[in-house]
């Protein structure tokens, strides 16, 4: 059984995970841009924009009727970042800096946000609530 509690503190960690990470994308600009996979154009203003839809995503939690709207827009975000995270742990040489075991761990864990996600705006059963 889910109940509300539940679904706040994933819904808060989602707002946390992507307003934290937006952020990211503004002061580790470099970072980001160094993990967009070569076959992107323009990987500084993908970096940009995808910074500042994963804050309007985190943002968008916070007000119950954009919610379900924000946490899609999330899920289609993540899967579309998802490219980078494949080009890092097929390329740990150029990602010296960072243990290859992490890059396998980014991959899973990006799974698991991408079930978070979907799951925090499933509807809770009315048992689960009592």
């Amino acid at each position: 059984m889910t109940s509300r509690k539940q679904k706040t503190i994933g819904v808060a960690f989602i707002f946390a995970w992507f307003m934290l990470g937006g952020l990211g994308h503004f002061v580790a600009t470099g970072f980001f841009v160094s993990i967009v996979p070569p076959y992107i154009p323009y990987p500084y203003l993908a970096v940009i924009v995808s910074g500042i839809f994963e804050i309007l995503g985190a943002l968008g939690l916070l007000v119950p009727a954009t919610r379900k709207a924000a946490a899609y827009g999330l899920f289609l975000l993540t899967l579309a970042v998802t490219p980078a995270n494949i080009h890092m742990w097929l390329h740990p040489e150029s990602f010296a800096n960072i243990p290859e075991f992490l890059l396998s761990v980014r991959l899973v864990i990006q799974a698991g946000l991408l079930w978070l996600i979907w799951w925090s705006v499933q509807p809770t059963t009315a048992k689960a609530d009592r």
